[in-house]
């Protein structure tokens, strides 16, 4: 029988502290199930003064500059590229609160931005459910319309980066869509794992490590709709959070209710950091829109450090060079804190 396996090794730093008293400081190295990659918690460093997270940051300057952001009107209109011909003949998708045009400076063959909300800034967590499911909805439509146009470009994203400190140029709320020939690295591993998984065990991937989940139910946070939410097992991110939809593979099968359930879902964690006093995050949605994915709907959402003066970054050398994220706070500790949320 097929099993994802949690693993969990403990391990103790021993060292003099000033005041001569030999301590042991704990680390876990715990095993994404996943992916096969480490992830480390270092529970010593959560007692660490950290900047900027006593209160929330005031917004950035950019946060009052309308008159100069594209994605303002009148602004949008003027500069703002338009889609191309075999997109649908229109300059531009119009859903409800979002308007979707062509990335300016795209990743990919197919790279759009979705706007959501017509205010210029929306703090962390502030955001309407109906705004996010407008703009999420007009991503799969324009996906929807790429795939007619280009039945080859199956491997698709839905990101978001919240101001600079996640690598938001542009403070103005937004999506990006992007979808291509060529997977990315993330998109083509998760492929490979799903399908021989799914081979081996005839099973959805996520699907079991969703039930594992549930039968341990310490990381598991709540549900919003058929969308269940649960902190990761092994996270590559700080306070990383994951929305899974069991068996569903494909984005253009989710219906307006399942889009305003996935949006919830996000809200509430959005919520959750500004509890913490955290105000960017990153998140992704991935999919491969084709018959013999077995790749199933995941949601990942992290926060990232604040934006504010003199913050220090989420990575360091350890990540960047040796390729481990190293974390603080125990997942379990991350799903009883977001709980509330869902409630």
């Amino acid at each position: 029988m097929v099993e994802l396996h949690f693993q969990v090794e403990m391990l103790t730093s021993r060292i003099v502290e000033p005041g001569g008293t030999l301590v042991e400081k704990p680390v876990e190295i715990r095993t994404d199930p996943i992916t096969g990659r480490t992830a480390r918690v270092t529970f010593a460093r959560a007692a660490e003064k950290e900047t900027a997270v006593d209160a929330l940051p005031e917004p950035p300057p950019a946060a009052q500059e309308q008159a100069v952001c594209p994605f303002c009107q009148p602004q949008l209109a003027m500069q703002t590229p338009t889609l191309a011909d075999n997109l649908g003949g229109t300059d531009r998708l119009e859903l409800g609160t979002s308007t979707l045009f062509p990335n300016l400076f795209p990743y990919g063959r197919y790279s759009a931005v979705s706007l959501f909300d017509n205010r210029h800034f929306v703090k962390i967590g502030q955001a309407s459910v109906q705004s996010y499911a407008d703009s999420f909805r007009n991503c799969r439509d324009y996906l929807n319309k790429v795939l007619a146009s280009d039945p080859e470009a199956v491997y698709m994203a839905i990101t978001q980066n919240h101001l600079p400190s996640a690598g938001g140029s542009l403070v103005h709320p937004h999506l990006q869509v992007h979808a291509d020939r060529y997977p990315p690295n993330h998109i083509r591993f998760l492929e490979n794992r799903a399908h021989a998984y799914g081979l081996q065990s005839g099973r959805g991937l996520f699907t079991d490590y969703l039930a594992h989940e549930q039968a341990a139910g310490a990381r598991m946070i709540g549900q919003s709709g058929d969308w269940q939410w649960l902190a990761a097992f092994a996270p590559e991110g700080f306070f990383e959070i994951w929305g899974i939809l069991p068996g569903a593979a494909s984005m253009q099968d989710l219906d307006t209710t399942l889009w305003q359930d996935l949006s919830r879902g996000v809200l509430s964690t959005q919520k959750f950091y500004r509890s913490l006093h955290r105000n960017g995050y990153n998140l992704g949605l991935l999919a491969i829109e084709n018959s013999a994915s077995r790749l199933e709907l995941r949601l990942r959402i992290l926060a990232r450090s604040n934006y504010a003066p003199w913050v220090r970054n989420d990575h360091t050398g350890y990540e960047v060079m040796l390729g481990d994220m190293a974390t603080f706070n125990a997942p379990e500790e991350t799903a009883a804190l977001a709980r509330p949320f869902w409630q």
